[in-house]
């Protein structure tokens, strides 16, 4: 609740809370609400007992009358300290709270080993705000943490508000009317169904806080000066010149002036007679906590915070950093920043300029993300003189609480924007970035450029969990979600040129009419190098080709089905402007569906001459862009024909796999770390077991410590068998053999021993196997499978084919689970030794489904067992029917930083 404006609110109570020994931190959580506004969940503690009160003295009667089947006017004692105090695993209490008011409460009591029974109380006044839905998610994501598996509840029959938290949570709820009680009970195991409502509920919210910041009707500069050359004076002068219609305000405790650059000025925002939906915050980093609580209580939405001096500069500005958060969301406010550039939206009625930046962008279709405010001014710069026109921008600078994950929820509905472009410096929740970019993909074009990935560096005001996965993981992730990676802002600005005023290519093949033989090699060596192909041979026509001559080269390259984009080259003889070549060119070009590109007089824009004008006085959809070589052109149109490959691709899914045993999985783990509190790594034993639950066999191998011993094991197995060396340090090298194979009889396992001992040397404890026996495996190609939980990234599944020349060159493919069919199938072929597997040299092909089958497998037991920190199969031999397990690794080990895209929703 929001406190008068004349009264400045306290600390909220999560600051205050002094929380028991057992008290679940993990269950904490900052979550967006239906209406775009902020809240704290987090669980109740015995601390919580006046607020527990002052919250059921203002909800209803009714809604009273609801929860307990009774009239239930007010707690008692006893009541009190049942329902604030329990024990976070049979009994959980989770509370929702704005500011220091619950606003809202959830609970869940054990009633039997694996179910539940569950209830919630809101607040009247914040019903329909989606809490009911929120908290059941938290609620159920705790249970199955502590092995609960099914919900029950009861529910009066005209109590219609509570059926539908239920029946429209995507789970699959059976009900039975009983004296007069409906009874709910469902299974909370997520689902396709409740991800899909979670996702679209999560979208819809986050989509609507941010639309409350980019689309305020009054807007309050705090820290506003008079003084030239002052952040506080740009941003009052900028806000002012930007045409935005609603009202603005200047606020400076430090003056007595009535105004400020025409602004009407006050000493504080609670002194405006008027409601304030954003406050841009350029103050000192040690009083910006007192703004917020200003804020607050002026019942301000958001906050773009400019001042720097946070986590930028050490220790000190972490700990400041994350108290602005956390206190800006706990009374409903979302932050852009701090040591941020600031936000534009320059849609029709908004036009607003909150940044740094005295350059106003066109309107357009084109959306930006940057987290570095340094460089947000010249992206705008840049883009001003490309011409490419913007809907919104937004640079975070340390990224505290808004991210790129949401705005690229707003983006997804927006209606303006087209186009989305991403500067990335880190990423804080790499899952929950990749599922909600391939969502954002699948509909509209995104053009990423990731800073830092050769050196895993990142800015020091960024608070991100550092991955340790090697740099192509990004990359791979990029491919898997549908994002158009590139490696410059050149690059980018390229694709979003492009993007922005044609069509996706329908195929690879490119046709060019060209003035330039140079300039046509130059497109040629581009297209070879990035995977299109030429549509017939290059209209080439002369240096002083006319306007007739590029229209008719045009007419038939246009009216052949074989192209399906065009690259025009235009160098002008001299003392010519082009206008009757551009005229020929948009005249060819009127209503094709395919993308035309051009080097038209070496400009890096849309030239005039090959405009179609907007409202705006911009270039709509249908103007050619020009670069300022063809190799530029080419390499944009390479990634957009990727890009619209990969929109394109067949449905893909992802797999059942009914013979996998989860339960199983999950005890055997919690019983391994009973036996290994600090975790360990497996032994063969275990490590087959574990892998059975996932349908995964692996070959049997046996160490054996004498000849004799080989000898005795071979004949059990009955020969045709191999002998392995398995110290590390020897496995996979090139100038020896660890593995003899082709082991018929006693004297070859003789011979074998006696020789692998020569190379190899003896055992230096007597009692550690140096060797093992295994059967023979059908032949095949060696191929590598593994599993990583990265601390950022959570699970991650590589591929690649054995040998030291993949571990030297990085060639693996890298894939985030799930894996969808189609994301298993672009693994095994986007390794460079993929043609190893498909018959090269007129070697036999290889099972490729059985490699996909292992992959899905692998991404299954890796997302369900986060606890599975190291896998490896690592050795795989791919037949031509069948793919043989010969070797693996595993370390299981107690997560100690959970997953950070979790099911239920919450802001990370």
């Amino acid at each position: 609740m929001t406190p008068p404006d004349d009264q400045r609110p306290d600390e909220p109570a999560q600051y205050a809370v002094q929380a028991p020994a057992d008290y679940p931190v993990d269950f904490e959580a900052d979550v967006v609400l239906r209406d775009g506004a902020t809240a704290h969940l987090r669980p109740i503690t015995p601390g919580d007992a006046e607020l527990l009160v002052a919250f059921y003295a203002r909800v209803s009667e009714q809604s009273k009358y609801y929860r307990f089947f009774a009239p239930y006017p007010q707690l008692s004692d006893r009541d009190v300290a049942r329902f604030t105090q329990v024990d976070y695993h049979d009994r959980l209490a989770l509370i929702v709270t704005v500011g220091n008011d619950m606003i809202g409460v959830g609970r869940y009591e054990r009633t039997g080993r694996r179910t539940a029974e569950v209830a919630f109380l809101i607040e009247d006044a914040h019903q329909g705000r989606g809490l009911g839905q929120l908290l059941l998610e938290h609620l159920a994501q705790a249970a199955r943490e502590n092995g609960i598996v099914r919900f029950v509840a009861e529910v009066l029959p005209d109590n219609r508000k509570m059926i539908t938290v239920f029946t429209e949570a995507g789970y699959k709820v059976a009900r039975e009317f009983e004296d007069g009680v409906i009874m709910v009970e469902f299974d909370i195991a997520p689902t396709d169904t409740s991800f899909g409502v979670m996702q679209a509920r999560e979208q819809r919210s986050e989509a609507l806080s941010i639309a409350r910041l980019l689309t305020p009707s009054s807007v309050a500069i705090i820290g506003a000066s008079r003084r030239e050359g002052t952040i506080g004076n740009a941003l009052v002068r900028n806000l002012r010149d930007s045409g935005f219609p609603g009202r603005l305000y200047a606020v400076n405790a430090d003056t007595s002036a009535t105004e400020i650059e025409g602004v009407p000025a006050y000493g504080t925002i609670r002194e405006i007679d008027d409601t304030v939906d954003l406050a841009v915050v350029a103050v000192r980093a040690e009083t910006v906590a007192d703004v917020v609580l200003d804020c607050a209580a002026k019942g301000v939405r958001g906050l773009v915070v400019v001042s720097s001096g946070f986590a930028e500069i050490g220790d000190e500005g972490r700990k400041r950093q994350r108290h602005l958060t956390g206190l800006a969301r706990s009374y409903g406010m979302r932050v852009i920043g701090p040591n941020a550039l600031g936000l534009i939206n320059t849609a029709a009625g908004v036009s607003l300029n909150a940044t740094l930046s005295p350059v106003m962008p066109s309107r357009g279709r084109v959306a930006f993300f940057c987290q570095s405010g340094a460089l947000g001014v010249p992206i705008l710069a840049d883009m001003a003189a490309r011409g490419v026109g913007l809907s919104s921008f937004v640079s975070a600078g340390n990224r505290a609480d808004v991210s790129g994950n949401d705005l690229m929820q707003y983006w997804y509905s927006d209606e303006s924007t087209e186009v989305v472009l991403l500067y990335l410096e880190s990423l804080g929740n790499p899952r929950k970035f990749s599922r909600v970019a391939r969502r954002l993909a699948g509909r509209k074009p995104v053009v990423a450029l990731k800073s830092g990935r050769a050196t895993q560096g990142v800015p020091l005001g960024q608070l991100v969990r550092r991955s340790k996965l090697p740099p192509a993981t990004i990359e791979s992730m990029f491919r898997q979600s549908g994002l158009i990676g590139v490696d410059t802002t050149g690059e980018l600005f390229d694709v979003a040129q492009l993007l922005a005023h044609q069509p996706l290519p329908k195929g690879r093949r490119v046709a060019i009419v060209s003035n330039s033989d140079a300039l046509t090699l130059l497109a040629l060596d581009t297209m070879a190098g990035c995977g299109l192909e030429t549509a017939g041979e290059p209209r080439n026509l002369s240096p002083d080709a006319t306007a007739e001559d590029f229209g008719a080269a045009l007419s038939e390259v246009f009216a052949d089905d074989r192209a399906h984009s065009v690259v025009v080259i235009y160098t002008p003889p001299v003392q010519s402007s082009g206008a009757e070549v551009a005229a020929a060119i948009t005249a060819a070009a009127a209503g094709s569906d395919k993308p035309v590109l051009s080097t038209f007089l070496a400009s890096r824009r849309v030239p005039e001459q090959l405009r179609v004008p907007d409202g705006d006085g911009g270039a709509a959809r249908g103007s050619i862009p020009s670069f300022l070589n063809p190799q530029y052109a080419v390499g944009a149109l390479a990634k957009a024909t990727q890009y619209a490959e990969w929109r394109r691709r067949s449905d893909s899914h992802i797999p059942e796999l009914p013979d996998v045993d989860t339960p199983g999985a999950e005890d055997f783990v919690a019983e391994y770390l009973q036996r290994h509190p600090r975790g360990a790594d497996l032994n063969e034993a275990d490590r087959q077991r574990l892998l059975s639950f996932y349908g995964i066999s692996v070959l049997p191998s046996f160490p054996v410590l004498s000849a004799d011993e080989a000898v005795a094991r071979a004949a059990d197995l009955g020969f045709e068998v191999i002998l392995k060396a398995t110290a590390e340090q020897w496995r996979m090298r090139p100038d020896l053999a660890d593995i003899w194979r082709h082991i018929h009889d006693e004297d070859d396992m003789r011979a074998a021993w006696a020789e692998m001992t020569r190379t190899f040397g003896v055992a230096a404890d007597p009692g550690r196997a140096q060797f093992v026996v295994q059967k023979m495996a059908p032949p095949g190609v060696p191929v590598v499978i593994s599993a990583i939980e990265d601390v950022s990234f959570g699970p991650v599944v590589s591929f690649g084919l054995s040998g030291v020349a993949t571990d030297l060159l990085g060639d693996s493919s890298y894939r985030m689970p799930p894996l969808t069919t189609r994301d298993a199938a672009e693994m095994v072929r986007e390794v460079r030794a993929a043609p190893l597997l498909y018959g090269y040299r007129g070697s036999d092909p290889v099972d490729i489904s059985a490699i996909e089958n292992l992959l899905h497998r692998v991404s299954r037991l890796t997302l369900d067992l986060e606890e599975v920190v190291k896998l490896d199969l690592r050795s795989v031999l791919v037949a031509v029917q069948g793919a043989t397990v010969l070797d693996t690794t595993i370390r299981i080990a107690p997560n100690e930083k959970p997953r950070q895209d979790t099911p239920a929703r919450r802001l990370t």
